[in-house]
């Protein structure tokens, strides 16, 4: 009795670790991942800071996404466009940007609208919404 349960346990845990796995590994195979990181009040400012990671297999020269911050009630603020320049594969990049005259308590959901810009060699291509992942580790909901 005391086998049959031990491996009815272990019967239990291996596919929910093997669904992390791979969850993992799909999420970093041909994509490129924006994780809203942090927020922090500096100043009469709002800092998001996010953490891009290109595992897409080609650099982007340039990316910016057009995005809309909202409010802890569902209403517009802002819409903005963040420039995150550069973004190098298999290399993370840190960028911040600030909201003016906004503190973080104010921000209930930001939202990527698209991509504004994204040059990869020099030309416009659709990598940057087509391999699009969005995260976040904070309160601050990232949709798109």
């Amino acid at each position: 009795m005391r086998l049959a349960m031990k491996f009815y346990a272990v019967a239990l845990v291996i596919p929910l670790q093997l669904a992390s796995v791979t969850q993992a590994v799909a999420d970093s195979i041909d994509t490129l991942s924006l994780e809203l990181n942090s927020v922090q009040d500096v100043g009469s400012a709002c800092r998001l800071t996010f953490l891009a990671k290109n595992m897409t297999g080609t650099a982007i020269d340039k990316a910016v996404f057009e995005t809309v911050i909202f409010d802890g009630t569902g209403g517009v603020v802002s819409l903005k466009l963040f420039d995150f320049r550069d973004l190098p594969m298999k290399r993370p990049r840190v960028r911040q940007f600030d909201l003016s005259n906004m503190s973080c308590q104010e921000v209930g959901q930001a939202l990527i609208n698209g991509a504004s810009t994204c040059l990869v060699s020099g030309a416009e291509s659709d990598l940057c919404q087509s391999a699009l992942i969005l995260k976040s580790r904070v309160d601050v909901e990232l949709l798109g």
